[in-house]
């Protein structure tokens, strides 16, 4: 059920992002009184090839424009008259350029047609980031609010960070915006140095570039967390702890007389135990009391400690609806940032990066395993700035492939030919095609446990 409910968000969320793109590319069109042929969510036939497999789930002709809905759900297009596109309809091509047609306009105007879709994706990220901020707000602890210091996984501790370390910035004083994305800040900046304050002194440590493919394994997310006393807030019914009489509020101060003072003391020392009966010291109250328990091979009681709110000064931001729209902004371009960042990390062969890279499998195991609206339209926003992004990369058969061939038609004077242009849409198809196979191939190596 968690898996068909994961696969329908993702669906609605993929049909919202190409509706949108497409609808780009048409605005533009008929602003320019170019004619469209068709306008496609997901393709009608087998992608990335237009003779195989032709037919639509569902299809309707009103105007000059022929709407569907396809069956092969990875994408979608619309079919401008006299554009060479998806379609590959080249028998129109051979025919003399009407007035109504893409070919028969102006290059600016061309430019713009492509860059329809690119531009509609961007203006929803602004938009539903815009939204969010006005009608949730935004909450984060900021890493200098982390009072007890951090805990440091055994990546973090090679590099000479360690238990109780405050992380103040990185690289001379840009500070880590949140408590959850600071090995992500380091990975993304190829940080070369932490700040940080142990036991009232300052100190910079090196980090060293070879740190950074251990921190990527994990996408940065053990490498140091803020250090929270082992107060037992929500108890799952039916597992150790919870049958051994522990209540909310309790403190956990020791197991089998190893003092326990952090939260991340008793689940590295909670291991060590697995299969043996034990005794929990906890504060309940004024009262100290001894509950007897076996620790599960899981090496898991239970329960879960408090939120950072409950002991951290978290930040809490409300926006006007005026001042949504400079913040909704200001996130789409951040997003934008650390995305195109990502791409420094792919092509690193050191990093090797190009493993995490993933298909439509692993975008679909992003959404929550429960319907959740913040979660999806936050992960809609961003995988909009991603598929604007990827548009824009300078590949035949994508917009800004069209883009730059037009872009050039405007510098030199000489509009390339139809048969360069056709050459170069199969070109670019192949190309597509390839990266969507290396992708699927890095999830099904990952499914069998070889990434």
């Amino acid at each position: 059920m968690e898996t068909l409910i994961k696969v329908l968000q993702f669906i609605l969320s993929l049909s919202i992002l190409v509706s949108i793109h497409e609808f780009g590319h048409y605005l533009a069109a008929r602003i320019f009184k170019t004619r469209v042929e068709k306008f496609y969510l997901f393709f009608d036939f087998l992608f990335p090839f237009p003779t195989i497999a032709n037919f639509a789930l569902w299809k309707k002709k009103i105007g000059d424009t022929e709407y569907g809905l396809g069956w092969f759900p990875l994408g979608g297009y619309v079919k401008i008259a006299g554009m060479i596109d998806e379609s590959m309809d080249e028998e129109q091509m051979k025919q003399p350029a009407k007035p109504d047609e893409f070919r028969a306009k102006k290059a600016w105007q061309r430019l713009i047609i492509m860059l329809g879709g690119i531009i509609m994706n961007f203006l929803l990220a602004f938009l539903i980031y815009g939204q969010m901020l006005y009608w949730y707000g935004e909450s984060y602890l900021p890493a200098e609010n982390a009072k007890y210091g951090y805990a440091c996984d055994s990546t973090a501790q090679k590099i000479g960070l360690r238990d109780g370390d405050k992380l103040l910035s990185y690289d001379g004083g840009h500070k880590f915006k949140s408590v959850n994305t600071i090995g992500i800040d380091l990975l993304l900046n190829d940080a070369q140095s932490i700040e940080i304050e142990r036991a009232g002194e300052k100190k910079s440590i090196y980090v060293p570039p070879t740190i950074y493919k251990e921190i990527l394994a994990t996408k940065g997310a053990d490498f140091v967390t803020p250090i929270v006393p082992c107060m037992v807030d929500t108890m799952i019914p039916g597992m150790a702890l919870a049958n051994a009489g522990g209540k909310q509020g309790d403190r956990i101060i020791d197991i089998d007389s190893v003092r326990i003072n952090f939260f991340h003391e008793f689940k590295r020392t909670l291991p060590e135990f697995k299969g043996q009966p034990v005794t929990l010291t906890v504060l309940r109250g004024t009262d100290t009391l001894n509950l007897s328990l076996t620790v599960p091979d899981s090496a898991k009681v239970g329960f879960m400690t408090y939120k950072y709110d409950d002991y951290f000064d978290v930040v809490e931001k409300k926006y006007s609806l005026l001042a949504s729209f400079p913040a909704g902004v200001s996130k789409t371009y951040e997003t934008l940032v650390n995305y195109i960042k990502q791409f420094r990390i792919i092509f690193n062969p050191d990093l090797k990066g190009y493993k995490q890279v993933g298909s439509f499998f692993t975008i679909a195991q992003q959404f929550s395993p429960k319907w959740d609206w913040i979660r999806f339209w936050n992960l809609t926003a961003f995988l909009s700035i991603a598929l604007a992004f990827v548009n824009l990369l300078p590949i035949p058969a994508l917009d800004g492939g069209h883009a730059l061939f037009t872009l050039v038609e405007m510098i030199t004077g000489r509009a390339p030919s139809d048969k360069f242009l056709e050459r170069a849409q199969i070109i670019g198809m192949i190309i597509i095609f390839a990266l969507m196979i290396f992708a699927l191939g890095n999830d099904l190596l990952r499914l069998f446990g070889f990434h």
